[in-house]
């Protein structure tokens, strides 16, 4: 099962999340996130971590950015992955020209499978699920509906966020079966830094199930 650590903002926290076991990070490029990186700062994270041999895929988290801005910024700080986690439409998805996924925060109480499946693509991750809270765009610390997204789990091969912790990690991936996990606030100290011991025990509770 993969695992993404996101909202990285230092070299320490991202040496520290490879070193835990993380298989993907994530840097938020939404300038009013309490996360958010500069795409400068990005690359510097990014070539250091190469110059180091030190091979783990990058996400860059987008939110109603450009096609232009998001190609950009995946060049330059070679990125493996665009999340687009704002209001974008599955035609932008499908335009953009370069590996994608969307997060999708459904709605409780609804099927979920008509808001997922004209974003899902057909290779992992198909999809994002993430906490709903209306008017954010993730990062919030709230519990996704683990019902909704076990439902999409069961079709596609999804990431699931929103307010995953060390403690229930295990219970989630019990519950949903996803491709993958995604924790941000569940790891830090303070929004845009990391818990060294946090995350390892959140890597724990996710291998523990493998």
């Amino acid at each position: 099962m993969k695992i993404k650590i996101c909202g990285i903002t230092t070299l320490q926290d991202a040496l520290a999340a490879i070193e835990a076991g993380a298989d993907m990070l994530g840097y938020n490029f939404y300038p009013r996130s309490k996360r958010y990186i500069t795409p400068e700062a990005c690359a510097e994270i990014q070539n250091e971590l190469a110059r180091r041999n030190l091979a783990v895929v990058a996400v860059g988290v987008f939110v109603n950015a450009s096609r232009q801005h998001i190609l950009h910024t995946m060049t330059r700080c070679n990125l493996g992955y665009a999340q687009l986690s704002g209001d974008e439409n599955p035609d932008f998805l499908a335009r953009l020209s370069a590996p994608s996924f969307k997060a999708i925060r459904p709605l409780p109480s609804a099927d979920p499978l008509p808001q997922a499946s004209p974003f899902a693509r057909p290779t992992a991750p198909a999809l994002l699920v993430d906490a709903h809270r209306p008017g954010q765009y993730g990062g919030t610390g709230h519990l996704a509906d683990w019902e909704a997204a076990a439902a999409l789990a069961a079709r596609y091969p999804l990431l699931l966020a929103g307010g995953l912790t060390p403690e229930n990690v295990r219970a989630a991936v019990e519950r949903v079966q996803p491709w993958g996990v995604d924790v941000a606030s569940g790891v830090e100290t303070s929004p845009g830094r990391k818990d060294a011991g946090k995350m390892r025990r959140f890597v724990e509770g996710v291998r523990s199930k493998e």
